[in-house]
């Protein structure tokens, strides 16, 4: 009895990457549109038709999985960043709940702008708050980037200052602030560019591991130091 043939996975080739960046960017475009905008039930219902038909086509498909990368597999240089994980949830090119961030490395810092949109509504004209903890997050990977160190996000604390505008250009800022051991302590600013008002302030813990956990996708979540 022959052996079973082993089947390799498929391979995002360029032009696939490039493909599922214009798709996510459509998928958001569209979740912006579907909250901002009203609609009659016969488009809703047409609209559902054509999404339920496009996941019913998609799921029977191979399983994709991703691939392993740490903050150590990227270089940072200065200037705009163009980084390698086109999926990464905040600021993925093709994520569909992706912010569209364009974010740049200033010295050993990190800026990210960014306008928030319709679907990241909370209270009525400004940002939901978690959207604004979830940039803080994202944002600070960046920095890890720019250290070329991979950790884990340990804490993370959120100063809302004032409401969160929508459809006005934001800047997030980011920087490592001291390093103890395995901790990194990170804070950042989120500020209104046209205003310069300052509208949340952040601060995190970053639990330092070896590059050999994202090796396996498996592997557990180191427990962090003790206090």
């Amino acid at each position: 009895m022959s052996e079973p043939v082993a089947v390799p996975e498929p391979v995002d080739t360029g032009a696939i990457e490039t493909a599922r960046e214009r798709a996510g960017a459509a998928i958001r475009d569209l979740g912006h549109a579907f909250v901002g905008r009203h609609m009659s039930a016969e488009q809703i219902d047409r609209l559902s038709d054509v999404l339920e038909g496009i996941s019913a086509e998609l799921w029977p498909g191979v399983p994709r999985r991703r691939g392993i990368r740490s903050p150590g597999d990227d270089d940072f240089a200065e200037g705009r960043i163009d980084q390698g994980f086109s999926d990464r949830p905040v600021s993925g090119a093709a994520s569909p709940w992706g912010l569209d961030l364009d974010v740049h490395r200033r010295g050993d810092g990190i800026e990210a702008f960014v306008t928030l949109r319709a679907a990241h509504e909370g209270a009525p004209g400004r940002s939901h708050g978690g959207i604004v903890a979830a940039l803080f997050d994202d944002v600070f990977g960046f920095v890890l980037g720019v250290l070329r160190q991979p950790a884990f996000t340990g804490e993370l604390t959120v100063r809302y200052l004032a409401p969160t505008p929508l459809h006005r250009p934001l800047v997030c800022r980011a920087r490592l602030v001291r390093r103890d051991g395995r901790k990194l302590f990170v804070e950042g600013e989120l500020v209104d560019v046209e205003t310069e008002q300052e509208v949340a302030r952040c601060h995190a813990l970053f639990i330092a591991v070896s590059a050999d956990h994202f090796v396996t996708p498996t592997a557990e979540r180191p427990a962090p130091p003790a206090e």
